[in-house]
C-alpha cells in the first residue's frame, strides 16, 4: 500500500447517510448489465451493514440485486435521468451512488448533475465526486488532466464534429482509433484507415455521443489493466493487474484474460503500477478504479488508454480472482471509511490496505451466442459482441485455460481436437473471431513456427509456447494404450489442464477407465492445507 501524510480517522456513524439511492445498470444488453449485477449486490450488503436505508432503481428483475430482502426499497424503472428524478423527488435521499451500475448508471448521474437535480433535492454523490467523473470521461479534460502529471496518453483530438474528425485524421495519419466518449462497450469505436470509413464511423458515433476522439493507431501493442482502489485520505492500493491475451485492436470484454500479467518484466509491471496510483490520486477518484494501458512490446513506452472511475466487467473478475471485495470496499469507501479501518470481509484476517498476493494464475475467456444471431459476424475488434464470460484457475496457465474452455459449454472438452474449418488458416489467424484459440492451436500442432504467428497475430510469444505445449503433450499421449502410458506423461497432462475425458479420447480408453487408472496410480490433485 502507498499511502499519503494524511491522517487517517475513523467516519462517526453520525456522518454515514440514513437513505442512499443507488443506480442499477438497467436493462440486459450485450456489453453490460449481467455483469455489473455483483457490483450493486455488494454495495447493497455493504449499505445494509451499515444500517442504510438502499433506494435501488434497475429494471432488470433477473439479478440478485432486485431480489427481495436486498434493497429496502426497489422500482423496477430505466436508470435514465426522467425517471431517477422522479425516484428522487419521491424518496429524497441524502446520497446517491453512480459507481455500481456500469457506464449507463454513470451516464445518468451525470445527467442528473447537469440538469441540477441533484443539487434541488440536496443530494450528495458519494465516493468518486462529480468533476472526477467527468474529468475521466469527457476525452478532452481526460487528456488535459493526464498532461499536468506527465502521463501519456494517444496522441490525439478531441473533436465534436464530423468534419473536424477528418481534419484530426488528416494530421494524425491513417490508420487512427476512433472512441466515442460515455460510450459503453466500446460502443461506437473502431480502427480506421480511410476517410470514407471515418465519416460512416463518425456518423454513427454522434448519433449517442456528443464527442469523440480521433488518435494514433497503436496497432499490436499489449493491453494491460491494473485495478487500483483509493480512499479519501489519499491512500491507495493495486488489488490487482491484469493482461489480455489479444494485441491491442480488440475489446478487453473481447479478449482472453489473465491476472495476473505473466509477461510484463518487473521494471515495466512497477512503472505502470506507479502510473497507475499516480494517475488516480491526480483524478481524485474514491473508492475502485479501472486504468487500460497500451504498453510497446518492443520497449517500455506506453499510453494509457482509458480510466474507468467506477466498478467495471473487469473489477468483477479481478474481485473473484483475487479474493479482494472490492465493490464491498468501494462502498464503504464511499460512505467516508478508509482503507486502514476496513477489514477484508473475505480472509476475515487481513485489513482492506493489503494487496492480495497470487500463486495461481486466473483466465478469463468471454462467451459469445453468435450462432443465435442469423447473418451476425463473428470478427472481433474494438466492440463488444460477447454476452458473458467465464473465469477458470490453475497452477499453469495452460490448466486455467484448457478449464475455461470446457467451461464455455460450447460442446468441447479442452484445447485439442476441435472440429474447425483449416481451409483458410493463415486468414483464420490473421482476421480474430472468436475461435481463434482453436486455429492457433491447429496451426502449432501443425509445426508452425512461433515467429510466424506472432506476426500474423501479434499475440506474445509466451501464450504461444504455452499453447504449443498443450499440442506437444497431446501428441505424446495419440495413440498411447492407457496400460503403457508413462506416469510422468499422465502427470504433466493434468498439470496442463487435460480432462480425463480428452485422455480417453487420445488414448481409446473410456473416461471412467482413466480415472481409475489415476486412481491406481495415486494420481490427484493437490490440496494445500491453509491454516485459518
Amino acid at each position: 500500500m502507498t499511502s499519503s501524510s494524511k491522517k487517517s480517522a475513523k467516519r462517526p456513524k453520525s456522518a454515514i447517510p440514513k437513505k442512499v439511492l443507488l443506480l442499477g445498470s438497467g436493462a440486459l444488453k450485450i456489453g453490460q448489465a449481467g455483469e455489473f449485477d455483483y457490483s450493486g449486490s455488494q454495495a447493497i450488503k455493504a449499505l445494509n451493514e451499515e444500517g442504510v436505508k438502499t433506494v435501488l432503481v434497475n429494471p432488470n428483475i433477473a439479478t440478485v440485486q432486485t431480489s427481495k430482502g436486498m434493497a429496502w426499497r426497489t422500482y423496477f424503472l430505466p436508470v435514465e435521468a426522467g425517471f431517477v428524478a422522479d425516484v428522487i423527488a419521491k424518496e429524497r435521499p441524502e446520497g446517491i451512488l453512480l459507481s455500481f451500475g456500469g457506464q449507463t448508471a454513470l451516464d445518468c448521474g451525470l445527467e442528473l448533475h447537469k440538469r441540477g437535480v441533484l443539487k434541488k433535492y440536496n443530494v450528495k454523490v458519494l465516493g468518486t465526486p462529480v468533476q472526477s467523473i467527468i474529468n475521466t470521461e469527457d476525452r478532452r479534460k481526460f487528456v488535459e488532466a493526464l498532461n499536468e502529471i506527465g502521463v501519456k496518453v494517444p496522441h490525439g483530438m478531441a473533436v465534436t464534429g464530423t468534419s473536424a474528425a477528418v481534419k484530426a485524421a488528416e494530421k494524425i495519419g491513417y490508420p487512427v482509433m476512433v472512441r466515442a466518449a460515455f460510450s459503453l462497450g466500446g460502443k461506437g469505436s473502431g480502427v480506421v484507415r480511410s476517410e470514407e470509413r471515418l465519416r460512416e464511423l463518425a456518423a454513427q458515433a454522434f448519433s449517442y455521443s456528443e464527442q469523440i476522439l480521433i488518435e494514433e493507431y497503436l496497432g499490436g501493442w499489449k493491453e494491460v489493466e491494473y485495478e487500483v482502489v483509493r480512499d479519501a485520505c489519499d491512500n491507495c492500493i493495486v488489488v490487482c493487474n491484469m493482461e489480455n491475451f489479444d494485441p491491442l485492436g480488440i475489446h478487453t470484454g473481447e479478449s482472453i484474460v489473465v491476472a495476473p500479467s505473466q509477461t510484463l518484466n518487473n521494471r515495466e509491471y512497477h512503472k505502470l503500477r506507479e502510473i497507475s496510483i499516480r494517475t488516480v490520486r491526480h483524478l481524485g477518484v474514491v473508492g475502485e478504479c479501472n486504468i487500460q494501458f497500451a504498453l510497446d512490446p518492443n520497449s517500455e513506452d506506453y499510453r494509457v488508454i482509458e480510466v474507468n472511475a467506477r466498478l467495471s466487467r473487469s473489477s468483477a473478475l479481478a474481485s473473484k480472482a483475487t479474493g479482494y471485495p472490492l465493490a464491498f470496499v468501494a462502498c464503504k469507501l464511499a460512505l467516508g471509511y478508509n482503507l486502514v479501518e476496513l477489514r477484508n470481509s473475505v480472509t476475515r484476517a487481513t485489513t482492506a490496505c493489503f494487496e492480495p498476493a497470487l500463486d495461481y494464475i486466473v483466465v478469463k475467456i468471454p462467451c459469445w451466442d453468435l450462432k443465435k444471431f442469423k447473418g451476425a459476424v463473428r470478427n472481433i475488434g474494438t466492440e463488444m459482441k460477447s454476452v458473458g464470460e467465464i473465469m477458470a484457475i490453475g497452477r499453469k496457465f495452460e490448466e486455467a485455460l484448457q478449464k475455461a474452455i470446457r467451461m464455455l459449454n460450447i460442446g468441447v472438452n479442452g484445447l485439442i481436437d476441435v472440429a474447425i474449418n483449416t481451409k483458410n488458416l493463415t486468414q483464420e489467424l490473421k482476421n480474430p473471431t472468436d475461435q481463434r484459440i482453436f486455429y492457433l492451436a491447429e496451426a502449432l500442432r501443425r509445426g508452425w513456427e512461433t515467429k510466424k504467428l506472432y506476426k500474423l497475430t501479434g499475440i506474445d510469444p509466451w501464450f504461444l509456447e504455452k499453447i504449443r505445449s498443450i499440442t506437444e503433450t497431446a501428441e505424446e499421449i495419440k495413440g498411447t494404450r492407457l496400460s503403457s502410458l508413462d506416469n510422468d506423461l499422465l502427470v504433466e497432462a493434468k498439470q496442463k489442464g487435460f480432462s480425463d475425458a480428452q485422455i480417453a479420447a487420445l488414448t481409446g480408453a473410456t473416461e471412467e477407465d482413466v480415472r481409475q487408472a489415476r486412481h491406481i496410480r495415486r494420481i490427484h490433485p493437490v490440496v494445500k492445507q491453509i491454516d485459518t
